[in-house]
């Protein structure tokens, strides 16, 4: 275990972090070809919609579909059980097996909000329907390759106390899949001839700047991060059956299993075993109403 200069102890071995990380390495790199190919059907689906080929039960108020659960409701377990219809019966068990049984004091969808940061490319813009959905998870991709690349940079700085290297590669590692969940969304919504989205358009992102800003060492990052994963996985989560585009589904379903590694390598990170679960809950999604485009 390496100790930072602020106590702070790494619970796992760095050889385990980097197995994990491996691991996660090559989870990402399976699931890229199926999810670009999703994000381009869904970019298909969205053009014929737009040229008065509107798919069955398409929707373009930007609310959930009828009968869909929304956030803070109570679970129904039933409507996760798409995973093995959307996403094959592989990721309904990666979700199980990511999924963390302990709770966090808050997600940071329910952070306290202020003024955002504007999106330089999607000033002006309108997200309708599942756009609004794709043009949500974009942001949140954003936010946590932000947040991984304002750790790297307070680790280089020192602010961080002793940041060990399997820790670093980590970091390194989640950002850039998040990259390229970002990139496959932003490819969506530009084929769609609205603009990227290349900032956090979020209500809460001034709070996640702040808690980096406060952040003293690993541990304190870690707990952060964690809020970010979960929130993301549980958004993709229940993006599924808020969206009316199968392609979207499948998309969802393909990037939800990588985010919920992620919270589960953070877990053990923070020294908390991330206690299997039969379905991954949605209390900690994301809502549309965060985007301030």
């Amino acid at each position: 275990m390496t100790t930072t200069k602020d106590g702070w102890d790494l619970p796992l071995s760095e050889g385990e972090l980097t197995r994990l990380t491996r691991d996660l390495h090559e989870a990402h790199q399976e699931t890229l070809p199926a999810m670009r190919a999703s994000a381009r059907d869904l970019s298909e689906e969205i053009r014929a919609r737009q040229q008065g080929e509107p798919r069955d039960g398409a929707r373009e108020t930007g609310e959930p579909r009828e009968g869909a659960r929304r956030t803070g409701e109570p679970r129904d377990s039933g409507r996760r059980r798409f995973l093995l219809g959307a996403g094959g019966t592989a990721v309904a068990l990666t979700l199980a097996a990511c999924s963390s049984g302990s709770t966090s004091s808050s997600s940071s969808s329910s952070a306290a909000g202020g003024a955002s940061t504007a999106s330089s490319g999607a000033t002006g813009g309108r997200y309708t329907g599942d756009l609004k959905v794709v043009a949500l998870a974009t942001a949140l991709e954003n936010q946590a390759v932000g947040a991984y690349q304002a750790t790297l940079a307070a680790a280089k700085a020192g602010k961080l106390g002793t940041v060990p290297p399997a820790v670093a590669g980590f970091v390194t590692t989640a950002m850039a899949q998040h990259a390229d969940h970002a990139q496959a969304w932003n490819a969506v919504l530009t084929s769609a001839g609205k603009p990227a989205i290349t900032d956090v358009p979020l209500s809460n992102q001034p709070a996640t700047l702040a808690a980096l800003g406060k952040a003293a060492n690993v541990g304190d990052v870690a707990k952060l991060a964690l809020q970010l994963e979960d929130q993301a996985a549980q958004t993709y989560l229940f993006a599924t059956y808020n969206v009316t585009s199968p392609a979207g589904i499948a998309t969802a379903a393909t990037i939800a299993p990588v985010e919920a590694m992620h919270a589960a390598i953070l877990n053990y990170v923070l020294g908390q075993y991330p206690v299997p679960d039969d379905f991954l809950p949605v209390d900690k999604a994301a809502s549309p109403s965060l985007l301030t485009v």
